[in-house]
């Protein structure tokens, strides 16, 4: 049943790419759509390509490291100055920089160079998280010691973290390589795959991510992936690869659920506790909650980011989401403007908040576009009402596919500001990138949609040539 649901998703979808599926695999479903490893050290970690673990404690401290990972530190593509979040703000309409770093100077003129640092770090970070799923994937088959059940969690957790990377991978650089393995002598050699083929991995990795994992949280918190999270990002998935049908279905499986609903506290959405999370990073340090509220939170004149007074303006007057999630300070005669999302940037334990990678509100707004593109009109302005009613909002008053459409992506804008990129993505797939950042940023060329892949890898391996077009 499991394997008639990925031939038939991916069957569908491939065709729409005009590609030509040769072979999947039912015994071991990997679509392994490039024979080679992507150049990449070891992680710093105990795995190895023969990991073999002891027992069930071992696998799961090896699954719950690549969190820890995550989360640990301020120069990550997930949290802090080089974050998906951070450097995607400044890049798009959200957030003016101040800082004298040229690698952020770089994001924010759209001038990108191949040998920018963060380009180099994060691309290596992504990979990093990869070969450590890879590797898990390898050691939960070859020990004999875990329990079915634990071998199950951790396979469907590591699944969805590779589709998880590779999402970003795929929207960040476009052609990138597929890695589904752990040989090293391979990686030398590495070639990248079409988009529709790294697409392609991501469904079938979170479809199987669905099938193993339970509904349920392993604890109170929701720091360890469930099925739904899986399906969270696979109504992503869906919605950035235009399949709005399976866009739908996957995020009504969400809204439907018994686990979730929206605060109607905009100040709790982001607490440890909330109802609207999905998925959530834990926070680790002692002196405060997530890097967004340390770096982004001004306490003077700024000296890294600021939000745009364009996306300031662009609130309407009553929306509860400027005066709960966006923050002021007055420096002289001037005022400076920051996200206020988490509201912590420095407390002892025990934390209150913690980063989050998905929650509810994403999905009301990917369920209403899926609508809106089938044409369900009515269905798609509930969706949009629901999140607009939270804000403090009337219903809205367009009712055409074109204006739903467009009421969509603002919706999008005001509830999704400084949350993993969404606003440059969103610009991007929805052919905005020209029209809006083209007039604010005067070194825009309609190229720069994609980051450059970084040079010393091109330069360590020239089968990842070419450099994507513009650098």
């Amino acid at each position: 049943m499991k394997n008639n649901r990925i031939i038939k998703i991916l069957s569908k979808y491939f065709r729409r790419n005009t590609i030509v599926v040769v072979i999947i695999y039912l015994s071991m479903p990997l679509i392994t759509c490039c024979e080679e490893f992507v150049e990449i050290d070891p992680p710093v970690t105990s795995l190895t390509g023969n990991t073999v673990f002891m027992d069930d404690k071992t696998a799961i401290s090896a699954v719950t490291g690549i969190y820890t990972q995550m989360i640990q530190s301020s120069n990550t593509l997930f949290s802090g100055y080089q974050s998906v979040t951070w450097c995607m703000g400044l890049a798009s309409d959200e957030l003016i920089n101040y800082s004298t770093d040229q690698n952020q100077i770089e994001f924010f003129d759209n001038e990108l160079l191949p040998n920018n640092r963060i380009i180099y770090e994060n691309w290596r970070e992504f990979y990093l998280y990869i070969y450590s799923a890879n590797s898990i994937l390898e050691g939960l088959t070859t020990s004999a010691q875990l329990t079915e059940a634990i071998k199950k969690q951790l396979e469907g957790e590591v699944r969805f973290i590779r589709a998880f990377c590779y999402f970003y991978l795929v929207n960040l650089y476009g052609d990138v390589p597929i890695v589904t393995e752990t040989d090293y002598e391979v990686n030398k050699q590495v070639s990248r795959a079409a988009i529709a083929d790294v697409y392609g991995m991501i469904i079938n990795d979170l479809i199987m991510a669905q099938e193993l994992l339970s509904s349920e949280y392993l604890s109170t918190q929701r720091i360890r992936p469930n099925k739904f999270s899986a399906t969270a990002l696979l109504a992503r998935v869906f919605l950035y690869t235009e399949d709005w049908s399976n866009a739908e279905t996957e995020a009504t499986s969400v809204i439907e659920s018994e686990l979730y609903d929206l605060e109607t506290d905009l100040n709790h959405v982001f607490l440890i506790e909330s109802e609207e999370a999905i998925w959530q990073l834990q926070a680790i340090r002692n002196s405060f909650n997530t890097f967004d509220g340390l770096f982004f939170i001004l306490t003077g004149t700024p000296t890294g980011v600021s939000l745009n007074n364009d996306l300031i303006n662009t609130f309407e007057p009553e929306d509860k989401r400027f005066t709960n999630w966006v923050g002021a300070i007055t420096s002289g005669t001037e005022s400076f403007y920051y996200p206020f999302k988490y509201k912590i940037r420095s407390s002892p334990n025990p934390p209150v908040e913690y980063l989050t990678v998905f929650r509810l509100a994403e999905q009301y707004l990917i369920r209403a576009e899926a609508r809106a593109r089938q044409n369900k009109l009515n269905d798609a302005a509930s969706d949009i009402n629901a999140i607009r009613g939270r804000a403090g909002l009337g219903n809205t008053t367009v009712s055409t596919q074109t204006e739903l459409l467009d009421a969509i992506l603002q919706e999008r804008r005001m509830e999704l500001f400084t949350e993993w990129g969404h606003r440059w993505f969103d610009l991007k797939r929805m052919g905005q990138s020209d029209a809006i950042l083209g007039t604010i940023k005067p070194g825009w060329q309609p190229t720069d949609v994609l980051l450059p892949l970084p040079e010393a890898e091109l330069n360590r391996n020239p089968n990842l040539r070419p450099q994507n077009a513009g650098y």
